[in-house]
């Protein structure tokens, strides 16, 4: 067991979408649930949980009170369904780019650090790079205004490729852009289920890393995740002189949204986590 203190542990919100979407949980609750359900002092909102307030002006206010009041720091949100920045066409990459906007805005209200979003694109893998590049560098314009970071996650297809994402890190080359390395999420293909080596793909996404998030599915009867193995990953990212916060993204079924949580937890803070 490692001992040592080294890192602060978040909570995703992805890791209670079952409990959202079946209504046992109010999005606008989980700041205080994350708190006194799970000791969490950190969160990680999806945007796809606020979608029907998105363009409220007070709706920035209204959750970050709730995370103020229930003492949780907000620590990014997780942008999905907003349109591709990699797009190939120029009007559909700037909708994406500006839609984007709205979430930087309301990241900066929150008191966020950063947002998450996704690198889809078409084309060849070097044609993907240049448009993902092209829609990345009009955003981070917007980035830079709000003081707000812009973060990729491997999250499927060329940007679960950690060589292509670290590329597409330097071909941006922006000091408000980075990565959110995730210890799974590595599957290039969903139809052939090919996979990138985590191991692989982790280290190389570290060196850019701003956020972690610590992907589990199942563990064993001694809490070990059994798809991960937590002790090298957790190295990797100690090696790499992060020392931020790590998320907890329970994604699994073989327990429920609760447990799975809980598990995960207990065994970042056997290896160096603290709440």
């Amino acid at each position: 067991m490692n001992t040592e203190t080294w890192f602060r542990i978040s909570l995703a919100q992805w890791s209670l979408h079952r409990t959202i979407r079946g209504g046992e949980l109010d999005p606008m609750d989980f700041p205080a649930h994350a708190h006194d359900r799970f000791g969490v002092k950190a969160v990680e909102y999806v945007n796809s949980f606020y979608g029907d307030q998105r363009d409220d002006p007070e709706f920035p206010a209204r959750l970050r009170q709730r995370a103020e009041d229930a003492g949780v720091d907000s620590l990014l949100i997780m942008i999905d369904g907003e349109g591709p920045l990699g797009s190939p066409d120029p009007a559909e990459q700037q909708q994406a780019v500006d839609n984007h906007r709205r979430w930087l805005d309301i990241a900066k209200a929150l008191g966020c650090h950063s947002i998450r979003v996704n690198a889809h694109s078409d084309g060849s893998p070097d044609e993907q790079l240049a448009h993902c590049a092209r829609g990345m560098s009009n955003l981070l314009k917007h980035a830079d205004a709000v003081e707000v970071n812009v973060l990729i996650e491997n999250h499927g297809g060329h940007s679960s490729n950690g060589a292509w994402l670290s590329n597409l890190m330097k071909t941006v080359d922006h000091p408000r852009f980075g990565t959110l390395p995730d210890f799974g999420n590595f599957i290039l293909d969903w139809n052939t289920k090919e996979q990138y080596d985590r191991y692989l793909g982790v280290t190389e996404l570290m060196p850019h890393a701003k956020a972690v998030s610590a992907k589990s599915h199942a563990f064993d009867d001694e809490g070990v995740e059994t798809g991960t193995d937590y002790v090298r990953m957790l190295e990797i990212v100690k090696d790499a002189d992060y020392r931020g916060w790590i998320g907890i993204e329970y994604e699994g079924s073989a327990h429920d949204e609760a447990a799975g949580v809980e598990l995960t937890r207990d065994l970042l803070l056997k290896h160096g986590g603290a709440l």
